[in-house]
């Protein structure tokens, strides 16, 4: 289950209509696999939002174990997607290009569980 919706992207990124649908969730799939390979922890191990409500319709608390989405990941892999999106026909020859946005690294920094430097 992705931790961002279709619908949350598409508002992100300010899309109405259905066209680019198939192609917006390709996106969220590999931005999703694509974060979790940086930070070294898949964030499918994160919980989806927590809206639980008692019979009496007043919210319940969630369990002990909840692991939440953390904001800022959630608002990385929107980033990323909209990066994906926006740059889908840019083609380079001969020249260094990013594969994420800085702003997109600089908040996975700190869920980075290992460094390419940290040896085995």
């Amino acid at each position: 289950m992705s931790i961002v919706s279709l619908k949350l992207a598409k508002a992100h990124m300010k899309i109405d209509g259905y066209a680019d649908d198939e192609l917006i969730q390709l996106y969220i799939d590999a931005a999703e696999t694509w974060l979790g390979n940086y930070i070294g922890e898949p964030l499918s191990d994160y919980d989806p939002d927590w809206n639980e409500y008692g019979e009496d319709g007043a919210p319940l608390p969630p369990p002990a174990d909840y692991n939440p989405m953390p904001a800022d990941l959630k608002l990385a892999v929107l980033k990323l997607v909209s990066f994906y999106f926006e740059c889908r026909n840019i083609v380079s020859f001969g020249v260094s290009t990013q594969l994420a946005p800085q702003g997109v690294t600089a908040i996975a920094d700190s869920y980075r569980e290992k460094w390419f430097t940290d040896g085995v």
